[in-house]
């Protein structure tokens, strides 16, 4: 089972949720940082890394003394990562999707494949779990490439042991975090019960909808702001499989890096409630809303 936990917007305590459903989860499991812009759950989990390695991402080399500047690859790639004018042909690496397209298409094999670094990927354990991340390169500017590499990792491990995985996804709605979840079994979103949160919950609703997962949300914060969230929860049957309380003692522990199910039996309590109700959702039939994604 793969269970991604999503946000609309950044801090709304999607790491904090995450490190802590790890720690209390029963099942051999492996913790997968997949907001690979600015990861950040290594910071709770602390793991020991036991393997890094270069991710790469396949760009075209042409040979000149080949190409008869026939513009088939150009014509071809819609990201402009390949241009050709008159006699001269271009190539942009940093544009480029690695879709292989151009390579494929080339009539007179003139395009091979060269590569750009992506960034690192890194794996370890951490209390037992496993533990896979990776940090995209600076100056980089596309993740979904990256995300896609720690999730091939992601598949082997889980085909080889057998363990769930909880995925960090990246916050917000767009293309980082849809390609984080749409593998996922469950969504777990989390929000705040502020105007700001519901807003960008509302949009996070929007966006996973169409994947057919089901969801369901943890309301971190819990007693500030108004009663929006509950409402609209109630109206499209999304089940609040938890409340996080407004409690100092929250922020003081994930001000010092600390996981907030080892604070007390009582925060413990919630997390464990909030894994058996994930493992009840990921039982259900994909809502019927979904069929056309």
């Amino acid at each position: 089972m793969i269970v991604s936990i999503a946000s609309g917007k950044g801090g709304t305590g999607k790491t904090t949720v995450s490190a802590s459903l790890t720690r209390v989860w029963n099942r051999p499991v492996i913790a997968v940082d997949l907001d690979v812009e600015e990861p950040n759950l290594h910071l709770f989990l602390r793991p020991e890394m036991e393997e890094s390695e270069t991710a790469w991402l396949e760009v075209p080399v042409v040979d000149e003394t080949k190409c008869d500047f026939c513009r088939v690859c150009s014509e071809f790639c819609q990201f402009k990562a390949i241009s050709v004018m008159g006699k001269l042909i271009l190539t942009f690496p940093e544009m480029c999707h690695g879709c292989g397209g151009c390579i494929a298409l080339c009539p007179q094999r003139a395009i091979s494949a060269g590569r750009r670094e992506l960034g690192e990927i890194n794996r370890g354990y951490a209390n037992g779990a496993q533990f896979l991340t990776a940090c995209l390169r600076v100056g980089e500017a596309m993740s979904p490439p990256l995300m896609r590499q720690v999730k091939s990792r992601l598949n082997d491990i889980m085909a080889a042991n057998g363990q769930d995985a909880i995925i960090d996804a990246p916050p917000g709605v767009s293309c980082p975090a849809v390609n984080a979840v749409i593998d996922s079994d469950v969504i777990v979103l989390v929000t705040e019960p502020t105007p700001f949160g519901f807003h960008d919950f509302k949009l996070a609703c929007e966006a996973f909808s169409p994947l057919g997962k089901p969801m369901g949300v943890v309301i971190n914060r819990a007693g500030i702001g108004n009663g929006e969230v509950y409402e609209f929860c109630r109206k499209k049957g999304i089940p609040v499989l938890a409340e996080i309380p407004f409690d100092r003692a929250v922020a003081e522990a994930y001000a010092r890096g600390r996981i907030i199910a080892d604070l007390s039996p009582e925060f413990r309590q919630i997390f464990v409630s909030i894994h058996e109700r994930v493992c009840e959702l990921a039982l259900r039939p994909a809502p019927v809303e979904a069929a056309h994604a």
